[in-house]
């Protein structure tokens, strides 16, 4: 993906009419569920739609999350989303140990394209204590990220702060491992816009990357707030010029020191705003 993603809409399986509006909604990747979203007896149903609907390239990433690896639904689910050309990775729910990603990953054939990419989703206080084991699990694993809501019941928090310990031991996972800064998990309510901005706000101080959102509304304000700000890109370009006139470290005229690990700082933040890396 050349675009790096800031914006992760889930949309129900089995709404295949849904499906097609969420592809032309200007989200970066597209997230069909088969799990959460979809009623028991619907499971089925969700499998076929979605194999119909995906059976060709789509305009923009797609990523299929199956039902939870010890369903009785997981099996026909991997088996039928990876050989899908219109799907471009798969998302696995409820991941507690390596061991997962690893039989996934073995299991499941790859396609003409290589290697289905896989993407571990962490609900549970044990997922969280093997973060880093399940980054590192199988070169197939891109991504990890955190399922909020099942981790909130599991943990038995109350309140929102109680959860940003988890939240940082998933981003330091994701970076020790070579990954991709997580998403943030979703926002479940779709009117709070501003109490969406509040949340991104904090995600992005504890080193989110963007966030999975469940309504086509949530995406710009998902995109703004983890975009650089003006000022954040005048400050990144002060820096790479002063870096490339003198590659040591040194301070600039307003006090400001910077060293190679600023200036990579810098170019990070010029290269979001240009969505490229």
């Amino acid at each position: 993906m050349s675009r790096t993603p800031l914006t992760w809409l889930y949309v129900p399986g089995d709404r295949p009419e849904t499906v097609t509006k969420a592809l032309a909604c200007g989200a970066d990747v597209v997230i069909v569920d088969l799990e959460d979203a979809v009623a028991p007896d619907r499971k089925e149903y969700a499998r076929t739609a979605t194999a119909e609907r995906l059976g060709e390239p789509q305009p923009v990433p797609v990523h299929v999350r199956v039902n939870s690896l010890d369903s009785p639904f997981a099996a026909a689910d991997l088996r039928t989303m990876a050989a899908l050309p219109g799907v471009a990775a798969l998302r696995l729910p409820k991941v507690t140990s390596p061991h997962q990603i690893t039989r996934v990953a073995e299991s499941v054939p790859p396609s003409d394209r290589g290697a289905v990419p896989l993407h571990a989703l962490l609900e549970t206080a044990l997922g969280i204590e093997h973060a880093y084991a399940i980054a590192c699990a199988h070169p197939s694993l891109r991504g990890i990220a955190l399922g909020e809501a099942d981790l909130r019941a599991d943990l038995g928090v109350r309140a929102d702060a109680g959860l940003d310990w988890s939240r940082a031991r998933v981003v330091v996972a994701a970076r020790a491992a070579g990954l991709a800064p997580p998403p943030q998990s979703v926002h479940p309510d779709i009117r709070d816009l501003e109490g969406l901005a509040t949340s991104c706000a904090h995600g992005r101080t504890l080193g989110f990357l963007g966030r999975a959102a469940i309504h086509p509304r949530q995406l710009p304000i998902i995109e703004q707030a983890y975009l650089p700000t003006q000022h954040e890109l005048e400050e990144a370009e002060t820096i790479v010029k002063a870096a490339a006139v003198d590659q040591g470290a040194q301070a600039l005229p307003d006090g400001r020191f910077i060293d190679a690990a600023v200036v990579a700082t810098a170019q990070r933040t010029l290269s979001l705003a240009a969505r490229g890396g």
